[in-house]
């Protein structure tokens, strides 16, 4: 088993890749937009349904093309181009989002409001996998851990200013204008992506590993190109995806640690999606803070993973795995104790604890993985995380919305802390493989 790259962050190496200038900013951007959509369309669901129930069913919506997407997406991802895929995805989305920013504007909206999301959860099913992967490949290796901290930032910098900006531009501009913004910063996003190299690179381009489909597969998929006898060449192509997922899974079930890193970061991920259930609903029932106060919590959670992800890019090897499950079960004990919090600057304290939690696991996690997993595979390994990703998701979105409305939001929280919990379990057992 391979171990994780453990060098001492050089951000001068790091920030001299023009190419990952660019990536940095593009992802601060996109998610800039994104923590405005996610905020601002949560809030508006509430204030006109009064329900968390319909809330929970964006995040489902959002959630439930990942169930899909990812197993065509992985294959694509280690096929074709990751910038032309990022690029091609960014496009698509922010399309959509003006769109439906355009009909908000001209009057009353809801279920336009879950058809953009359903089609803009439909290209994150693939773009996170696709970024993420792309990193591998415009970064040193020996600078993984200080390029996931450094991408991380720039993330939670976006979701900073944007969930400030949510809570004092909302009754200002409304949700078409929160709209109007984060549809602009799709193509902000895409074309900080294609500045990020040049030409056209293939994933399998410098593979160093043996062939992974048989000549007659490749033969086939030629005859595609070119045109000749199409079904015999489609019917190959097929073989070839499937031959590249049946790759795919094999690899992850020879793989135990990056199983397991894998597990405790997609339930860190879905924990982190689902909360926003109930943390409307902390801000509007609870705190009584409307969507202001929901802007604080935002920022703060975002400014917790700010500092974390700077502090786990300059953590010593020795350390990195014994935080890394302290961070998890920091997150378990913490939403335990949220919905007791009942002032505002308390709970934006907790909001910050959690960030941090999150972001120097997601560090940990993500820089272990790509020292690990030989770049061919990155896609289908990111793939089968968001699948996982999705599955936990989907099922917490749907039950924090039903045990929040019947049981209440002490009940909702207990919830997601026993999510975190069994991320901690599985944290426990990465630290004891890595050893």
């Amino acid at each position: 088993m391979a171990t994780a790259i453990t060098n001492t962050v050089d951000w001068k190496l790091i920030w001299a890749q023009r190419g990952f200038r660019y990536f940095f900013f593009a992802m601060f951007v996109s998610l800039f937009g994104s923590g405005m959509n996610f905020a601002g369309v949560s809030w508006y669901i509430l204030a006109v349904t009064h329900s968390t129930v319909k809330v929970s069913w964006q995040v489902v919506v959002m959630t439930i093309p990942g169930l899909f997407v990812p197993f065509l997406g992985g294959v694509l991802i280690d096929r074709l181009d990751r910038r032309y895929l990022g690029v091609l995805l960014d496009l698509m989305r922010g399309f959509f989002v003006l769109a439906t920013a355009y009909i908000a504007w001209r009057g009353h909206l809801l279920w336009h409001l879950y058809a953009m999301t359903l089609i803009t959860g439909t290209g994150s099913a693939m773009y996170w996998a696709t970024v993420n992967a792309l990193v591998q490949e415009v970064i040193p290796p020996s600078q993984f851990t200080g390029a996931n901290a450094a991408v991380l930032v720039g993330v939670q910098s976006g979701m900073l200013i944007a969930g400030a900006f949510v809570g004092f531009l909302y009754n200002s501009v409304g949700i078409a204008g929160i709209l109007a913004i984060d549809g602009a910063t799709y193509f902000v996003s895409a074309y900080c992506l294609y500045q990020v190299r040049r030409g056209y690179v293939s994933p399998r381009m410098h593979q160093k590993y043996p062939r992974e489909y048989d000549e007659a597969t490749e033969a086939t998929a030629e005859a595609l190109e070119t045109g000749e006898n199409p079904e015999v060449a489609e019917a190959g192509l097929s073989l070839a995806v499937y031959a590249d997922m049946k790759e795919g899974f094999a690899y992850l079930k020879e793989q135990p640690l990056v199983r397991a890193l894998g597990i405790t970061h997609s339930v860190m991920m879905a924990g982190v999606v689902s909360a926003n259930v109930v943390l409307v609903a902390l801000a509007n029932d609870i705190l009584h803070a409307g969507p202001r106060g929901l802007g604080f919590l935002e920022a703060g959670w975002a400014t917790g993973a700010i500092i974390g992800g700077l502090l786990a890019s300059q953590l010593p090897a020795v350390l990195r795995m014994p935080l890394y499950v302290a961070a998890c079960a920091g997150l378990a004990v913490g939403h335990m104790a949220t919905p007791f919090v009942a002032f505002l600057i308390g709970a934006v304290t907790m909001q910050i604890l959690f960030g941090f939690c999150r972001a120097l696991g997601g560090v940990v996690a993500q820089s272990s993985l790509m020292s690990i997993v030989p770049r061919h595979f990155m896609g289908r390994t990111q793939s089968a995380m968001a699948i996982l990703t999705t599955v936990v998701q989907l099922s917490m979105s749907i039950a924090l919305g039903w045990v929040a409305q019947g049981a209440g939001l002490i009940a909702g929280y207990a919830l997601l802390a026993l999510l975190y919990a069994g991320a901690t379990v599985s944290a426990i057992r990465a630290r004891q493989l890595m050893r």
